[in-house]
């Protein structure tokens, strides 16, 4: 069995699966050039002077961490729309006598293949898109050249792309090869336990305790910045850890509070996968915690009297650091926008037999994509409020001083946060089960 000529017959294009392809090679388009721009603005602060760098590549480091949840399940989303987008083709090469292992080398390599197009094409948009992100000021003046990278730089991050669809295509596969059909699992899947919660409100406390202790922890900046990243990362952590068990708890109470048909599909499309379900809107989750720490910060930042210095870098560190908000607000926002595209599609593709049957019955396409919409959308505010809160309970003071001592950042954020949720809702209309299934038929 040739295993490239198999992968190619699966990978070119065609008719009845050019939306998930188009998607597909879009969304590793879109990983590779955000995670260029992102490294290229972080390797621009290598140019400021020594105790510059000392404040700002830690800052860029968080930055570049924050990003990568967001980046990872765009590209982890990508490659699950390929491979569901082609299960019917390797349950026919399973059901004509394909071994399992040669099942996964046929996807692996179609996966990398696309993601290496995809990828490709992310280096043309990174260069397309640099001269605009050049122009983002930090140290008051604009990154400029600093923003391009070295060719090698370049290269590592296009096969750093492709590895990571084939891990993410090979985990997939795991699920969806177990019969000699390859007819993907219908398991109940289990409710997350109640012990997230409690975890999670210890860790919040615990957080509280060093937050509000910084001083007896931590003296100098670089020893303060690395402890707000690791606080960060740990509270990022232990609000995941949460995700699935507050997604159940809104399904369920949407469930009992149903009164349309929309409101009863979307409950049950949230509780039929609550993990999954956190997985799509986890980046939302995770901007509404970054803007109001990040926000609350750079406002107090802004708020506090000049401070006299022979160092005039220092200065500018506070409009820097609510441009390094925005900025990463915006990029991860496109990064949900377009994983919620993708997984919204892929949820349609599997549900596909279930969107055409209810049809058949008389249910009308636009009830069943609204009732689509919803079992997205309210996780998200959901999750939004919800991290809000936690987020401003962990930094209470210092949100409270914010909004005392510069409003028209607190605002800002706000509004940035409002907007990346308006275009999360306006990502996912590509996934109408009317237009999408329209192409298989």
């Amino acid at each position: 069995m040739n295993i490239l000529h198999l992968a190619w017959l699966l990978g070119r294009p065609a008719k009845s699966r050019l939306a998930p392809q188009i998607l597909t090679v879009s969304a590793y388009a879109l990983v590779s050039a955000i995670l260029l721009i992102v490294l290229g603005g972080a390797y621009s602060f290598t140019s400021f002077e020594a105790e510059a760098q000392a404040a700002y590549l830690p800052l860029a480091g968080l930055a570049v961490v924050l990003l990568v949840v967001p980046l990872v399940v765009l590209g982890s989303a990508a490659a699950r729309l390929s491979a569901r987008a082609n299960d019917r083709a390797l349950s026919s090469l399973r059901l004509l006598g394909a071994t399992g292992s040669q099942i996964s080398l046929v996807a692996i390599t179609q996966a990398a293949g696309t993601a290496l197009a995809g990828a490709l094409a992310g280096v043309v948009l990174y260069l397309a898109c640099a001269p605009v992100a050049s122009l983002i000021p930090f140290q008051g003046a604009p990154i400029g050249m600093a923003i391009y990278l070295p060719v090698w730089a370049l290269a590592i991050a296009v096969v750093a792309v492709v590895v990571l669809s084939a891990l993410s295509a090979a985990a997939g596969l795991r699920k969806l090869m177990i019969t000699p059909l390859a007819v993907a699992t219908r398991r109940s899947v289990p409710v997350p336990s109640w012990l997230r919660a409690v975890i999670t409100v210890g860790g919040i406390l615990l957080l509280c305790l060093v937050f509000s202790n910084l001083g007896m922890v931590a003296q100098d900046l670089a020893t303060i910045l690395a402890v707000i990243i690791i606080g960060f990362g740990f509270g990022l952590l232990v609000l995941n850890l949460v995700g699935p068990y507050l997604v159940s708890k809104v399904g369920q109470n949407k469930l009992k509070k149903a009164e349309t048909p929309q409101q009863l599909l979307a409950a049950r499309m949230i509780l039929e996968n609550p993990a999954e379900s956190w997985r799509q809107v986890s980046g939302v989750a995770m901007a509404s915690f970054v803007a109001v720490v990040g926000g609350s910060g750079a406002a107090m930042m802004k708020g506090a009297p000049a401070q006299e210095s022979s160092n005039n870098w220092y200065d500018y560190l506070p409009g820097d650091i609510l441009t390094g908000v925005l900025v990463t607000l915006a990029i991860t926002f496109i990064c949900v926008a377009a994983s919620s595209a993708i997984t919204q599609s892929a949820g349609t593709l599997d549900r596909a037999e279930l969107y055409s049957g209810l049809h058949r019955l008389g249910m009308e396409w636009g009830t069943m994509n609204t009732a689509r919409i919803k079992s997205l959308m309210i996780p998200a505010l959901a999750a939004s409020i919800a991290f809000a809160i936690a987020s401003t309970v962990l930094v209470l003071p210092l949100a409270g001083m914010a909004v005392i001592f510069s409003p028209l950042t607190v605002i800002t954020v706000i509004v940035a946060v409002l907007l990346g949720l308006v275009l999360v809702r306006a990502s996912i209309t590509v996934a109408n089960p009317g237009r999408l299934l329209a192409t298989r038929e």
